[in-house]
């Protein structure tokens, strides 16, 4: 009885070729298939032996190896068609556009050029190290490293759960160490400066609300009238707006702790009292639902408000050029020296653990260290005195 192949065993045939010098070359060719290219076309690989019996056997070994048609196909796939598959297929879904935008520039600038050309299946430890070391070499920060490497490990981890690799192995290489910048903020003099530099500005509301809240620049940028109880005081944070490759983006905040309620002081609601009354006198930005919007009542954009408003605010109140950014930790910074409980603080903040915000501000606060000691002083006095009223006794 004939024998006919069965689908994916793949072809053998015997070829004959002719050489420069004249000679004629004969030897088995194998072809296996590996599933479909990107544009739809079968994509097959070749094996070449002597004999037929060894073209057989490597084909075997090739479907081995690969366990099925779907394995063959990601031993091709290289490094650079990976990452464009985990961000298309596993982060846009699944995370919001601006990590999706900084892990698709990292990849883009960072990862690509130097190990996109690796296969997936083939990727050492060294690759990677090769990579960070290339990264240092070109004088790139170690905050910068960190965050290859953290993309890396997230993109390569994904591949592991998705049965494409054996290991990640970003797990056998060390994380690059960075060393926390330094954090720059005001003091309660330079937050008098700013906020008397700001006295009529058209957003002088925003530098109060900042300094008062804590909130993130797009927390801010993302407030709607609806958000505040005037009768309350308080406002709520439901989303954020973020700019990114010059267009704007709503979502929601990024954490579970994001999505919060925040008291406002005096200050604070007189200042969005006196606000809305200018808005409403400006017929472009009456009917804008954006607490915060441009002079045609639509959403306000970072890098105008850094450059045209706040830059100029800070050189009119002789200070620092910080970051916008910067008025968050203000914020938090004060508070913590004011003596407001951590937990409050971390509410306040959006932080999703307490942890984080002790890490991140207990630093910038000596004064506390000193508080502590003086009040252990206290204690260890009023026992001593106990001690010694019991012994006169």
């Amino acid at each position: 009885m004939r024998r006919y192949r069965l689908r994916h065993e793949g072809s053998v045939a015997r070829v004959r070729r002719v050489r420069k010098n004249g000679s004629v070359a004969e030897f088995w060719c194998g072809r296996v298939s590996a599933g479909r290219r990107a544009n739809g076309k079968h994509r097959r690989i070749a094996v070449y032996a002597p004999t037929k019996t060894e073209v057989v056997e490597k084909m075997a070994r090739l479907r081995l190896d690969a366990g099925d048609v779907g394995r063959i196909d990601d031993q091709l796939l290289t490094i650079a068609s990976y990452m464009k598959k985990w961000l298309a297929d596993a982060v846009r879904p699944a995370r919001r556009a601006k990590t999706h935008d900084l892990y698709f520039n990292i990849n883009r600038l960072h990862i690509e050029p130097h190990i996109g050309g690796t296969r997936l299946s083939k990727l050492t430890p060294l690759h990677v190290q090769s990579l960070y070391s290339s990264l240092e070499r070109d004088g790139k920060s170690a905050r910068l490293r960190q965050l290859v490497h953290s993309t890396l490990r997230n993109a390569l981890g994904q591949a592991l759960r998705w049965g494409l690799i054996g290991r990640n192995p970003c797990d056998a290489v060390e994380k690059p160490r960075a060393s926390r910048p330094t954090m720059r903020v005001l003091d309660a003099k330079e937050v008098a400066a700013l906020l008397k530099a700001a006295r009529g500005d058209r957003l002088e509301a925003l530098y109060i609300l900042a300094l008062s809240t804590g909130l993130r620049r797009g927390e801010l940028f993302g407030l709607r009238w609806e958000d505040v109880d005037f009768e309350a005081r308080a406002l709520l944070v439901r989303r954020t707006l973020v700019e990114l490759n010059g267009k704007l983006d709503v979502s929601e905040p990024k954490t579970a702790k994001g999505r919060r309620r925040v008291d406002l002081p005096d200050a604070a609601v007189s200042a969005l009292r006196a606000h809305r009354k200018r808005m409403l006198a400006d017929e472009d930005c009456a009917a804008s639902m954006w607490i915060f919007c441009d002079s045609d009542g639509g959403p306000l954009r970072g890098s105008n408000v850094a450059r045209r408003s706040f830059a100029p605010l800070l050189t009119a109140a002789k200070l620092p050029h910080i970051r916008f950014h910067d008025l968050r930790h203000t914020a938090a910074t004060l508070l913590l020296a004011a003596g407001v409980h951590p937990k409050v603080v971390q509410e306040r903040l959006g932080h999703a653990q307490i942890g984080m915000t002790l890490d991140v501000y207990s630093h910038s606060l000596p004064t506390m260290q000193r508080d502590a000691a003086d009040k252990l002083n206290n204690v260890f006095h009023h026992q001593r005195r106990k001690r010694q009223v019991n012994g006169a006794g």
